[in-house]
């Protein structure tokens, strides 16, 4: 019986691999450096999304309440 073929790919393509190996390279290999730096990295992502997704709310909001501001001052 032949060998069967990994199809699978190569690691180096995988993106959480490369990120993993960009973070062990900052850290000279330090793993338990590499990993608080990479949740905190995951965190301050996570709260500008949160920033971003609440001003956007904000905006939205705005413009429903200056719409309705003005569609009623031109039905008087």
């Amino acid at each position: 019986m032949a060998p069967r073929e990994d199809t699978r790919p190569p690691i180096s393509s995988c993106p959480i691999e490369a990120i993993a190996q960009a973070y062990l390279v900052t850290t000279a290999g330090d793993e338990g450096q590499a990993l608080r730096i990479a949740i905190t990295d995951a965190l301050a992502d996570l709260m500008e999304g949160d920033r971003r997704a609440r001003a956007h709310s904000r905006l939205i909001s705005r413009g429903y309440v200056r719409g309705g501001l003005h569609d009623a001052a031109e039905e008087a």
